[in-house]
């Protein structure tokens, strides 16, 4: 398969991460872009970055990238997204894709239009135990699914002017957290939900530091999600079959699941992958579907997914400076 040139917008602690993902893989970075040019030539230092792009503008016009990991806060991703795919560059975006429905419908008609792949950086559409886990479930080893449950909080200190409390960084529990509990869970859903409901409490910010989400689909499968960005809870998710309930911890990046059968109370343990290659298998993925020769990217939950925050937020009567 080709080898393709990676390159990043941001350096924060996810550009990080993904960095030495791609040092793992025996490849650097071809370039890296940042609003703050000095941090771009730090960023390229420690991770033997060919190239430091002088503007962020100047990455995409560079003919010889090939795939843009974006690693910017929310409310900056449509931007780089639409400059990206103007100019026929294939994109992997960290999670939340978009701010909404809206923008990721628009970054999903430039991508077609230019013939590119886009694709939100959510490691569970990647990681090897959902994949096991999503074939057993399709080969019909526990009957039908029937419910799942999710939880995920973290304890963040009250500082408003965080990313996690700010609303001109769209800040809030369900882009940052409930973006991974909601992709769960349309992992193992058989079709999107259609009946949503909710209870949100918000911080002093004005954005939602706490929610309940409630989703059904017309199959009659049902999913409860716990956020929190102000009270930790363990990453667990539990699904709910008709012989058998899976655990999962650390849901984010697992490597190991839990299957106990209801008729005998046995339990098995199914491990696959690291949670250590998390970002080695988007890589992977991302260039399988660059080059045509598999797609595991799933735009189509990713775009499920943002139909739900979306109307929930609109529920809450939630909008950010960029949506008003």
């Amino acid at each position: 398969m080709k080898s393709y040139n990676w390159v990043t917008i941001g350096c924060g602690d996810i550009a990080d991460q993904f960095a030495a993902a791609m040092q793992k893989e025996g490849r650097n970075l071809y370039g890296v872009a940042n609003r703050t040019y000095q941090n771009a030539v730090s960023f390229a230092g420690r991770y033997g970055a060919g190239k430091v792009y002088d503007s962020i503008q100047d990455a995409f016009a560079d003919e010889n990238a090939d795939i843009f990991y974006i690693a910017t806060p929310h409310n900056t991703h449509i931007h780089y997204l639409k400059e990206a795919l103007r100019h026929g560059k294939h994109v992997l975006c960290e999670k939340s894709i978009t701010l909404n429905s809206d923008e990721l419908n628009q970054a999903r008609s430039s991508a077609e239009e230019h013939h590119v792949i886009l694709a939100e950086a959510m490691t569970i559409y990647h990681m090897p135990l959902y994949k096991e886990l999503h074939k057993r479930m399709e080969n019909g080893a526990w009957g039908r699914l029937k419910m799942i449950q999710m939880n995920f909080g973290s304890y963040k200190e009250y500082d408003m002017n965080s990313r996690f409390f700010h609303p001109g960084l769209a800040g809030g529990a369900l882009l940052d957290i409930g973006v991974y509990a909601l992709s769960f869970i349309r992992w193992f859903f058989s079709e999107s939900p259609d009946q949503i409901t909710s209870q949100v409490k918000f911080a002093p910010s004005g954005v939602d530091e706490q929610a309940g989400i409630l989703l059904m689909n017309p199959s009659g499968e049902m999913a409860a999600a716990t956020l929190s960005l102000h009270a930790k809870q363990p990453k667990r998710g539990m699904i709910a079959f008709e012989k058998a309930y899976i655990e999962i911890y650390e849901y984010p990046r697992a490597e190991k699941a839990v299957v106990t059968y209801t008729e005998d109370n046995r339990r098995e343990i199914i491990t696959c992958g690291t949670e250590d290659d998390a970002l080695r298998y988007e890589i992977r993925d991302m260039e399988q579907a660059v080059s045509g020769t598999g797609n595991e990217m799933h735009l189509d939950y990713t775009l499920d997914v943002m139909s739900v925050m979306t109307q929930l937020r609109r529920t809450w009567g939630l909008s950010y400076p960029e949506e008003m």
